[in-house]
């Protein structure tokens, strides 16, 4: 891991992740803290974690039962939770990406600041970042730092296939090649 880490995240990492091992609730690390396991940018913003639909509630209640201030937005698609001022976001029905038992078996096991976890596949991370953009949410820039410091660990022919549907995938994959990160061979689907 290249960059250092904000502190405070780190400690509610372990905080959110040992109660969640203690109540037995499944959940892979993913978002910027996930790329920066992998090797990417440290992050400044939240801690994202992938859980299935089924634990979603129990997850929300673990959090609460472990003193952090947590909520149900709207949204339908993840639960949210804070440890002093750090965000936590449980993603339960993120785009392209079924969050179910072969999911998890398929993350990584990795050690992330002394403590064992399973962390998303950067494929899926990036699959799932790229999906999310629409045109009130066009944020390049975490994908565009992942992708400059990891992209040798990445499969972009499968980034390419799952993301075929979405425009602003197709244009940050062309970015990736106009700004010399990734050859535009590489995207294409074998």
């Amino acid at each position: 891991m290249p960059s250092e880490q904000s502190s405070e995240i780190l400690e509610s990492l372990k905080v959110v992740a040992a109660a969640l091992r203690e109540a037995k609730v499944p959940f892979a690390l993913a978002g910027g803290l996930a790329a920066w396991a992998h090797g990417g940018p440290p992050t400044e913003h939240d801690i994202d974690l992938m859980i299935r639909p089924a634990d979603a509630e129990l997850a929300l209640a673990t959090l609460r039962g472990a003193g952090l201030r947590a909520d149900a937005p709207p949204e339908g698609w993840l639960m949210k939770a804070w440890h002093g001022e750090v965000l936590i976001d449980l993603i339960f029905d993120p785009k392209g990406i079924v969050v179910d038992d072969d999911f998890l078996e398929r993350c990584h096991a990795m050690n992330v600041s002394a403590v064992d976890m399973q962390v998303i596949p950067l494929d899926d991370l990036l699959v799932g970042k790229l999906l999310a953009l629409t045109e009130h949410n066009l944020d390049f820039g975490p994908p565009l730092e992942w992708a400059r410091a990891i992209r040798e660990q990445v499969d972009w022919s499968d980034v390419s296939t799952r993301t075929a549907g979405s425009p602003f995938a197709r244009t940050f994959l062309s970015m990736l090649d106009e700004l010399g990160v990734v050859d535009r061979a590489s995207t294409v689907a074998p």
